[in-house]
Order: structure tokens, then sequence, then C-alpha cells
């Protein structure tokens, strides 16, 4: 709840704040600003509360966007801490979360791909990781993007040749897959490598990702030439083509800096109320690929506090490294290193190189990061002017800032899903992507109307919980349905059911011809319409649906291999992967395990008794 003012609460700006001060002392905190309806406009940090609250309570000396925060200030809330670093770290965090209008806020804070190889294997594997490290074994990363990661897995299989299958797979195998065939695995599961030799292979590429390429690379040329003076050619021929694919690893690497091993290259680019921060990833002396941010800034904000908000955010969660080199100062780097360097356990640095190759990297990077935001403003416009057009074909009130767009996937009505995109005015909106498993059991088996109806209804069942109110932008500017009149009116009967009857609903239909240029747009108590067939408006409906298509499909397509993969074991208390492997492996396929005797069962490594007569209870009993 607000800290209620000693003085009356219905005081606002200048007057409220300054009513807090008899109140407040000299520790550090962080404090909220909040609106008449307690929404929360600003977090913000301080070394001393009460100094910091005192500068809001003067009447002049403010910017546009200060001053006009001040004005809409209705209460405020504080927090003391200990120190001024616990101070930035609650700030940071606070505002990842409350997202309030007037902070510089990182939108796009998605966890970065690492390269794991495992340890709980006599042949570990190589393979990309995402999320928690909670799986053992020996973690080289972070990467751009799962490309980046995927393009060194590839070059890492033609140098070294680990397996990528599962510990599953592995243990299955009778004779060599298709990696084998084309050079990218030593087919350890059936014994053609040796566990000494495969480790060899593990070791060398652990090398490899932590920076010591060069000594690899001798060490396969000697081995090479050894190779060839034996006229061992076709040895030869293998360890030559490692070391080509050493050498495009290096390369698709483009900068590889000789005296920075491992930070983060930070750049800002600010133009116009709009900023673009570039991130690149350097590792093990390696470039690991680099990665573009658009925060949300206001006007007058400075590229100081642009530069720590995202720097504080973007380490929230996730792991520094030992050097930050930016392309700005923060006004608080000495705060701002102190917290790093407490949260890792080490010591962090942040630099501001003023010439040297660390300033040639930084300047590298602000190049990406203007052109970055030259080509995201470019896009912007067009974005503005496709959703203007769309205003205007369909007769909104205003340009849509949230687009939803639904589609359902199944086969004959088998793993039915639905799926909703979402688009704004920066395009896609890929965390706003929703799916949803169609759950009704009264159904038609394929009834495409009755599964719409059935995520419409899901959805603004959950709109109306959330965001009663429409204060959190989750509400559609306009729906856009695959189909035609009858969806339609499906889909109006559930928005008035659910008492929404103020958002616009069109359904594309392909039209008599069913091609792809003659949509018909379909809308409650109008005629159907359609655009020029070289109407960017159009086009741009076609990337909708066929967005939302795609995420239907891929959807589907993900709960139709898990379905396909599981088998009534899964079903069988005390049966885990395992136990469910050895029985497979020791049987053949479930239908034998549940026709088979409780002899039989206990049989099998790993089943016990008391096991084996609970695998033969539920089949039997079942049956």
């Amino acid at each position: 709840m607000p800290d209620t003012p000693p003085s009356e609460t219905t005081l606002t700006g200048h007057e409220l704040i300054h009513s807090y001060l008899k109140t407040l002392d000299a520790s550090p905190g962080v404090y909220r600003m909040l609106d008449a309806q307690a929404r929360v406009l600003y977090v913000g940090k301080a070394r001393n509360l009460r100094a910091r609250v005192s500068n809001y309570a003067r009447m002049t000396g403010h910017t546009h966007r200060i001053a006009r925060m001040i004005t809409e200030t209705a209460s405020m809330m504080f927090l003391t801490t200990r120190t001024e670093t616990e101070a930035l770290l609650l700030e940071q965090n606070l505002i990842k979360q409350l997202k309030p209008r007037y902070n510089v806020l990182l939108r796009d804070d998605k966890s970065f791909p690492n390269i794991l190889v495992t340890k709980t294997h006599d042949f570990p594997m190589v393979k990309k990781h995402r999320g928690a490290k909670r799986e053992k074994g020996a973690y080289y990363g972070p990467f751009a993007s799962a490309g980046a990661v995927n393009r060194t897995l590839a070059q890492l299989q033609r140098a070294f040749q680990l397996r990528n299958c599962s510990d599953s797979m592995f243990d299955s195998r009778t004779r060599p897959c298709l990696q084998y065939q084309i050079k990218r695995c030593t087919a350890p599961c059936v014994a053609y490598i040796s566990k000494a030799d495969y480790m060899a292979q593990v070791n060398d590429a652990e090398r490899y990702l932590s920076g010591r390429s060069t000594e690899i690379q001798e060490k396969l040329a000697t081995q090479m030439h050894e190779a060839s003076d034996a006229m061992e050619f076709e040895r030869a021929a293998a360890l030559r083509d490692r070391i080509k694919a050493l050498t495009q690893v290096q390369t698709s690497q483009g900068i590889n800096p000789r005296t920075v091993s491992e930070a983060d290259l930070i750049a800002l680019y600010m133009e116009k109320g709009q900023a673009c921060v570039q991130v690149f990833f350097i590792r093990a002396g390696q470039n690991w690929g680099n990665r573009d941010f658009y925060p949300r800034i206001m006007n007058d904000v400075s590229e100081a506090e642009v530069m720590e908000a995202f720097i504080g955010q973007f380490y929230d969660s996730k792991e520094p490294p030992k050097q930050l080199i930016l392309s700005h100062a923060i006004e608080n780097d000495d705060l701002m290193q102190e917290a790093l360097s407490d949260k890792l356990g080490r010591k962090i640095e942040i630099l501001m190189p003023q010439r040297g190759e660390k300033a040639e990297l930084v300047n590298n990077a602000l190049r990406n990061a203007r052109e970055s935001l030259a080509r995201k403003m470019s896009e912007a416009a067009t974005q503005a002017k496709l959703l203007k057009g769309l205003q205007d074909a369909f007769e909104l009130p205003a340009p849509p800032q949230r687009i939803e767009v639904y589609d359902n996937s199944h086969i004959q009505g088998a793993h039915a899903v639905g799926a909703m995109i979402v688009s704004g005015p920066d395009g896609f909106m890929k965390n706003q992507y929703r799916k949803f498993n169609i759950k009704g059991e009264e159904l038609t088996p394929g009834d495409d109307f009755g599964m719409m109806k059935e995520v419409l209804k899901r959805r603004f069942k959950r709109l109306l919980k959330e965001d009663e109110d429409r204060s959190k932008g989750l509400w559609p500017d306009l729906l856009l349905i695959d189909g035609g009149a009858g969806q339609v009116s499906a889909v109006r009967e559930i928005m008035i059911d659910s008492g929404v009857q103020d958002v616009p609903m069109v359904g594309v239909a392909k039209g008599v011809d069913r091609d792809h240029g003659k949509e018909e747009f379909h809308r409650t108590g109008k005629r159907p319409m359609a655009l020029r067939h070289n109407d960017p408006v159009l086009y741009f409906i076609q990337r909708l649906r066929d967005e939302a298509h795609r995420f239907a499909i891929g959807t589907h397509r993900a709960k139709r291999a898990k379905t396909v993969g599981a088998t009534p074991l899964d079903e069988v208390p005390g049966v885990g992967a395992s136990r469910k492997r050895a029985l497979l492996t020791h049987f053949g396929s479930a239908k034998a395990v549940s026709r088979a005797h409780l002899a039989d069962l206990r049989a099998v490594e790993g089943i016990s008794a008391a096991l084996a007569q609970k695998i033969y209870d539920y089949f039997h009993e079942k049956g």
C-alpha cells in the first residue's frame, strides 16, 4: 500500500511530495511514485532518500518529463535498504517487474543460449542449452542467438565429431546413424572409438571453446603430417577437414580481439526519442555474436541514464563477464561495478576506452547500433502507415496498437490447438503469443467453429480477470479471425456473452476461388469487402494470417510429437525415464510390457519385485 503523507491525502504534485519529507531520513533506499489509480509512474533509488525526494518537491529546475511525472503523482512508497548498492539492485528489479511509464525499460529480456558439454555419461554429448544451468556439465557462452550456437555446433561436430544424440537414443543404437556416415560423429554408441580417444576429442573441443584454438590446430596439423608421412592418406584427409572446420568457425566469428578475453561490448545510440543498445559477446577471446535491444525511453533522458538502466536490468537475471566495455559513461559506475561484483562474487570492471583495440571494438559496436536504429525507425514508419491503412480500411476509431490474430490446427480433430499471435507498432510481439490446448470433449472432431469459440471464450475470460479496467494494455484494438461470416458470427456470440462488444473484429476468408490475394473481409452487420490486389494493407493482413498459421501448425506439431513419443508406461506409478527405457529395451515395446508375465517383469534390471507387481496389476486391472 502507498505510504500516507502526514498531511491531507488529497494533495498531489509538489505539495504531496513535500509532505513526505518530515517522515524521511538520510537512509539509502528505493522510492515509487504512483498516480491517482495507484499505478506506478516511476521507480528510483537514492543514497539519501530525504535529499532525493526534496529535489522533486522543488517547483522549478525539472525537465519536461520529470515535471509531468510530478504533476501526476498522487502518492509515494518507500523502502529503505542497508546500502546504496542494495538500492540499485532493488530499483532495477522493481523496474522490470512493474514497468513504470517514466522509467527507461528494457523490453526484450530473453535468456541467451549456451553450449553444454555434458558430464553425466561415459561418452559426453555436446548440445545447445538455454535456461537455468541445472544439468551437470561444462557451459560455454552466452551466444547472441540460437543461430550463432547452431552454426558453432555444426562446425564443432565437423572438427571434433562429438555425438549430439540423447542418452536413450545412444543406448538403443545397434549400428551407426547418419551422423557417422557424413563424418559428424565417431559412433561411440557402437564402440567404433575407444572411450580414451573419444575423451581426447571432448577435451580438444573444450580447449577450443575456452579460447585455446591455436594449440589445437597446431596439434592437428602435426598429426596430419605424421599421417601423411606414414601414407595414411585417408586419416590425413580427415584431419585436414577438421582443421578446415576450425578455421571456418573462426572466420564466421568475424572480429576476434587480441587483447580482450572475456567481455561484453555495450554501445548506445539515441535519435529522435528512440534508442538502440548493441551488445557483442566476447568469450574465450572469440566473438560469440551480437544482439540489439530497443529500450523504451522518453525524449529527455540522458545517455548515461539509459546506459545505467540497461546494464542494471540486463544483468539482473544474467551473469556478467569480467569486463563491460561501454560506449558511454554511466552516472554511478563505481556503484554498478560494486553491485555486479558482489552479485557474481568476483571483480567486474566497467571500462570506457578512449584509444587502442578496446576503443576500436566499441566503436564498431556503436556503428552497428546506429545502423540498427536507422533500420528500426524505417520499419516503424512503414508499420505506422500500415496500421493507419488498417484504420481506414475497416473504419476503426484509431490505428490499432494491438492486433490479435487467431487460428486453429488439427488433423481430423486430433491434437487440436488454438493459436493467438499479436502485432503492434513495433511488429510481431512474440512474447505475447499464446497457445490453447482445445479441451472441449463435446466438440465434434474437426469442428473449427467450436474450437474458435472455445479459444475466444477462454481468452476473454482471462482478459476480464487480469485487466478488467483495461489499464495494462492487454486488450486488443482489432481481432482478425481466420474464416468468413460463420466464424465472425460465432465469435460475436462469445463476445456478447462475455460482455465485450466494443472490440472490432474482422474475419479473413480466402474468397470464392480460395486464391491468395482474393481475400474477402467479413464484419458484423456489413457486407463482405475486398482490398485491391496490390494494396500494401492486404499484404500486411496476409503476413499476419500466415504468421498465425505458422505458429498454430508449429504448436500442433509439437503437441503431436509429444503424444507420439508417449507410451502407456508413462501412466504407471513409479516408472520414470530410466525404468521405462529398461523395460522397452528388455521387451521391445510397451505392448509387450503390458502382456509380460510377473516373473519376466522381475527379471528386468532395476525393476524390483514390488514395482513389477505394480506394473503387472496396472495393465491387468485395466484390461
